[in-house]
Parts: C-alpha cells; sequence; structure tokens
C-alpha cells in the first residue's frame, strides 16, 4: 500500500495525523482556558470527558493517532538520513533561515523532546483521572477534579519548569509542522505558501500562548477562578 511503502504515503500520512492532533490542541486550549475563570465549569467538562465510554474511545482514537504520528516520524527521519548524509541541509538558504528553518533541522530532537513531555504530562492527569477512575484507583483528589489537580501541579516550580521548555518545543514544532503538512497535501502555491507560514505561525503561536497562560497562572496564583 502506497500509504506505508511509498515517501510521499508517510508524508501524507504524518501530515493527517499531525492535523487532526493540532484539532485536539484546540479543543484542549479551548478547554484549558475555562480554568481560568471556573473551577465548576472546568470541573464539569473534565466530568463530562471521565471515564464514559465515548471519552474512552476517542482516547484510545487519539492515542492511535499520536502512536502512528510518533513511528511514521522516526521511519521519515531515518529515511532522510540514510538518503541524504551529511549533506541532507546544504540546499537551506539564507531566505529559510530562522526559526522555522531550525525547527525543520531539528525535530527529531524538538519530538523527542515533545514524548517526554507527553508521558509526564499523562502522568500527572490522564493517569490520576481518568485512568485512575475506570480501575477505581485512589488518588489524593477526586479523579473528576481537574482544577484540583491543575492547581497542584503548577504549584511544584519543577513542573512549571517542565511544562514551559515542553511548550516550546511543540511550538517549535508545530511552527514547521502546519505548513509542511498542508504543503505535502498540496494546499499550496506560490500565493499561499508564504501566507500558511503566516497564517500557521500565528495559530499555533495564539495556540500555545493558551496553554501557557494556564501553567503560569496557576503557577503564580493569579488565575481569576483562584481570586473567587
Amino acid at each position: 500500500m502506497w500509504l506505508i511503502n511509498s515517501s510521499i504515503g508517510r508524508k501524507v500520512v504524518m501530515s493527517v495525523t499531525g492535523i487532526a492532533l493540532i484539532l485536539f490542541l484546540t479543543f484542549h486550549g479551548c478547554m484549558n482556558m475555562v480554568a481560568l475563570f471556573s473551577e465548576e465549569g472546568y470541573n464539569m467538562i473534565c466530568e463530562f470527558l471521565g471515564a464514559n465510554w465515548y471519552a474512552v474511545v476517542a482516547t484510545l482514537g487519539l492515542a492511535a493517532l499520536a502512536v502512528i504520528h510518533i513511528v511514521y516520524a522516526f521511519i521519515l527521519t531515518a529515511q532522510n538520513r540514510t538518503a541524504r548524509g551529511d549533506n541532507r541541509y546544504e540546499v537551506a538558504t539564507t531566505v529559510n533561515a530562522g526559526k522555522v528553518e531550525w525547527a525543520s533541522k531539528n525535530m527529531l530532537v524538538l519530538g523527542i523532546i515533545i514524548c517526554l513531555g507527553l508521558l509526564l504530562h499523562l502522568y500527572n492527569f490522564w493517569y490520576n483521572m481518568m485512568f485512575a477512575e475506570i480501575v477505581g484507583m485512589e488518588t489524593t483528589l477526586s479523579p473528576t477534579d481537574g482544577f484540583g489537580w491543575i492547581k497542584e501541579t503548577f504549584s511544584n516550580p519543577v513542573f512549571v519548569v517542565l511544562y514551559v521548555i515542553w511548550l516550546v518545543a511543540i511550538w517549535f514544532h508545530l511552527s514547521h509542522g502546519f505548513w509542511s503538512a498542508l504543503q505535502t497535501l498540496g494546499w499550496n502555491g506560490k500565493t499561499w505558501f508564504c501566507r500558511w507560514k503566516i497564517i500557521g505561525l500565528i495559530y499555533v503561536t495564539l495556540l500555545m500562548l493558551c496553554f501557557l497562560v494556564v501553567v503560569l497562572a496557576f503557577a503564580f496564583g493569579c488565575a481569576p477562578s483562584l481570586c473567587c
């Protein structure tokens, strides 16, 4: 099957799964913003998305997308290194230099940081919430008390620093991945290529700010919901 065996097919799979994950991050970022303004509202969302069957099915689907994206990323990176060797970046030009070019050269490193951050995030939240609710595990807080878990996690300065590093890595990854995915799918032209880069940069910046604001607001205790 060409989606598995060909280089173009693998890039298409990477692009489709990447776009799907960006859509999930958009939902997750909007959901997190609720915690800034309403503890009750955020916990209602957490309860709705707890160990209910539809949430579990969605989580399994999301996990499958993430695994496919990560596996194909390693395959394409290995393929790229084998095909081009030490000269794989010699075509870089001054026009492409900068943050996006740096990101494109270091996607593997960024990917590893993102994977490690994801494991930490799953431990801090998914393990203590959905997983704990499914298996009936005892936790210090209620599995549906998402607000409490955010507050507890970001009261730890070490976690705050690690999450900031993680979010910066995701920003670099997406700043390249957004327009690269659209390019792979053929949604670009001479006019739209630069436009997609700008749109993508603005979009992922706003998206990552949604997450960063929540981390810092809870770290410094300045979220409106914490002042009530």
